[in-house]
């Protein structure tokens, strides 16, 4: 699940381009977590190229167990 930026808000790790939305909804819902990740740097995630060329990509929930399931998928634009 490496990136290349990872943050950590509310207790949460977020790794790579997590769209804001997905860490608004992981902030309301408060999940038993590590918290998000987006692999690699995927075109057209936030930071990386405009939103309108974007290659598909998922956003991955971490869980405490070191499980993970895809927490959110984009489509490519």
């Amino acid at each position: 699940m490496g990136a290349c930026h990872t943050g950590r808000i509310a207790g949460y790790m977020i790794e790579g381009h997590v769209p804001p939305a997905d860490i608004h909804r992981l902030l309301d819902e408060r999940p038993y977590a590590v918290g998000l990740a987006v692999p690699d740097m995927p075109y057209g995630s936030p930071g990386m190229g405009p939103e309108s060329e974007r290659k598909a990509f998922e956003v991955f929930l971490i869980g405490r167990d070191g499980s993970t399931s895809v927490y959110t998928s984009y489509a490519a634009a």
